[in-house]
């Protein structure tokens, strides 16, 4: 009886919004996962076969070392809710945010620190200290990491990203340092180009960071517009689409090759650092406030015409979208 809070629940309809578009690849329905406390991140292994879930457990900068790690299995079951945590067998987890899959490390930001694990065995195999790399205040919010070993981190408060090199002992080299960022906090690599990109917490925006620090802005909110609110997490499909969420205004779009923007979920209680399992086609959302996270399905484009609303090469990007109806009444 003790154990089933932290059960995985099969259900349709209770977390994710009917605008979410589903290709079920699981069997049926969304995975559920309960009995998180203040879950952060959700990564999947490139494999497909294995996901972990970070658990802030108290306020998002306390140092209270008792933040721990979920691990769920391939069909997002819960094999070890607390399989790395704060405080125990001398590992220090305060309020682990973003994280990252790298070969066999699992790297978390956590605080001041970047600390990575095995991901078989949880064992701490390295801590980088980031509070000699800068005079102010270091609060990592983010972690990715490009195919070849470099890594990144990004620190929302002081609108900083920092290059990390695992095979020179963990080098920390600042990457860029711009207010303009305005509090980078999800960031990804991207598939194509490499480029690093980071959604903004504070102003809404969307950035490109070449590996040299040039810094380039996708999207932003209009003067009229306002799209996005506070941008928490951001993923690539293997397609090439981006995924962003709005944890305030509970939404995730999906941007497409050609730069159009889709809602494929709304009406979601704080969906934040989001993660896209490319060898399944999920996407991976945790909900920081309800202490849950969800595995779902995403519709895969088609190149025959759209049938039952279903998504085609258009909706991708791949192909130009087909020219809209003229008004009621104009002469053709």
């Amino acid at each position: 009886m003790g154990n089933l809070s932290l059960s995985v629940k099969f259900n349709r309809h209770v977390l994710f919004a009917a605008a979410l578009l589903l290709s079920a690849p699981l069997p049926g329905n969304a995975v559920q996962i309960i009995g998180l406390e203040s879950p952060n991140s959700f990564v999947g292994d490139p494999s497909g076969k294995e996901y972990f879930i970070s658990n802030i457990n108290g306020e998002p900068d306390a140092q209270d070392n008792n933040g721990f790690i979920t691990k769920l299995n391939a069909d997002g079951k819960i094999t070890a809710l607390k399989f790395i945590q704060g405080g125990v067998a001398d590992v220090s987890l305060h309020a682990p945010k973003g994280m990252a899959l790298s070969g066999p490390i699992l790297y978390i930001a956590d605080l001041d620190h970047l600390k990575g694990f095995d991901k078989v065995s949880g064992k701490l195999i390295t801590t980088v200290s980031f509070s000699t790399a800068s005079k102010t205040r270091v609060l990592l919010t983010d972690v990715a990491a490009v195919p070849g070993g470099l890594l990144y981190v990004s620190d929302q408060t002081s609108n900083t990203i920092y290059r990390v090199d695992p095979s020179a002992d963990h080098r920390i080299d600042l990457l860029i340092h711009d207010d303009r960022l305005a509090g980078p906090s999800g960031i990804a690599i991207h598939p194509r180009t490499n480029h690093l990109i980071t959604v903004s917490w504070e102003k809404g925006k969307i950035f490109d960071i070449t590996p040299d620090g040039q810094l380039t802005e996708l999207e932003a909110n209009g003067f009229f517009t306002g799209r996005f609110q506070n941008l928490s997490g951001v993923d690539f499909d293997q397609w090439g689409n981006m995924y962003v969420s709005d944890l305030t205004k509970g939404k995730i779009w999906r941007m497409t090759r050609d730069r159009r923007f889709q809602v494929i979920a709304e009406y979601l209680p704080a969906p934040a650092d989001i993660g896209i399992d490319r060898a399944n086609n999920l996407i991976l959302v945790p909900y920081h406030y309800m202490h849950a996270a969800e595995m779902n399905g995403l519709e895969s484009p088609s190149g025959s015409k759209a049938k039952d609303g279903r998504r085609t090469l258009a909706d991708y990007g791949f192909i130009p979208p087909p020219p809209k109806p003229g008004a009621e009444g104009s002469q053709k």
